[in-house]
């Protein structure tokens, strides 16, 4: 299912554009071609700076997507560029919709974190009950049942806590426990913890999604594991310009296929 459908910079706040983010090229060029989505995984590909996280970044502000992370969108400080720049973009919708979620891989940690902190206060609530002199066995029990709900909820999900897993493993448990049908989901290099083989999961787990829950994709990623979904669409944040480069015309997949046939070639030059 493709639910947004496309996105493009309807306000340019100066001309030419002054200060980050209207001054990266790819944020540019929004302005003149609109980025389009026509299969249900969109990669978004490019160096470091070139602007694929940024834009990624508004979309997820302009869709005001729930953020996965320590933060909310609204008030995280290190989205106030995104912020600026979603107030200026233009989302065209098949079919909106207000589930799914908006992942940087380096705010797994503070999620991570605000779910073991939700499950200790949840189990020191708990334990206040049932400690209680004063409360009846029947009040105690009652008393007790919101909160060994949740934690039977957060226990099913997370099993023993994200961080009693390693961190690939539990990125990936965030992934099974959130994925719900329907969803746009916006993920700015999730491949970041996780290996090749467990690359190959989470490439499994959204082709499982995609497929059984009408839910789209839009990826920020540097992985040739992960662009390699069939059927997806790859826009390449090369040059002034957004283009979509076919699979294996992406020089992260060349430069990587080549140094993996002679790595020797590349070594001797370090």
């Amino acid at each position: 299912m493709i639910h947004l459908r496309s996105v493009a910079l309807r306000i340019v706040p100066s001309d030419p554009p002054e200060g980050f983010p209207f001054d990266v090229p790819a944020v540019a060029a929004l302005a003149e071609a609109p980025l389009h989505f026509r299969s249900p995984v969109t990669f978004l590909v490019g160096e470091n700076g070139s602007g694929k996280s940024t834009v990624l970044e508004g979309i997820a502000a302009a869709a005001r997507s729930i953020m996965v992370g320590s933060h909310r969108l609204d008030d995280d400080p290190s989205l106030a560029a995104a912020r600026r720049l979603g107030r200026a973009l233009k989302l065209t919708w098949t079919k909106r919709t207000g589930r799914g979620f908006f992942l940087r891989a380096e705010d797994f940690f503070g999620y991570a974190r605000g779910i073991d902190q939700l499950r200790a206060e949840l189990e020191r609530e708990r334990r206040a009950i049932a400690d209680d002199p004063d409360l009846s066995a029947l009040a105690k029990g009652l008393g007790q049942m919101p909160y060994a709900r949740e934690l039977g909820g957060l226990r099913r999900s997370y099993g023993e806590g994200l961080d009693a897993r390693s961190h690939g493993e539990s990125f990936l448990a965030l992934f099974q426990s959130r994925l719900v049908p329907g969803g746009l989901y916006l993920l700015d290099e999730p491949e970041a913890p996780l290996s090749p083989t467990r690359q190959l999961a989470l490439l499994s787990l959204l082709k499982s999604t995609v497929e059984e829950g009408e839910s789209q994709f839009v990826i920020a990623t540097h992985s040739p594991i992960l662009m390699a979904f069939p059927g997806a669409t790859i826009w390449s944040f090369e040059g002034e310009a957004i283009q979509e480069v076919p699979y294996d015309q992406l020089e992260h997949v060349t430069v990587t296929r080549r140094f993996l046939d002679n790595p020797e070639s590349f070594l001797r030059h370090l």
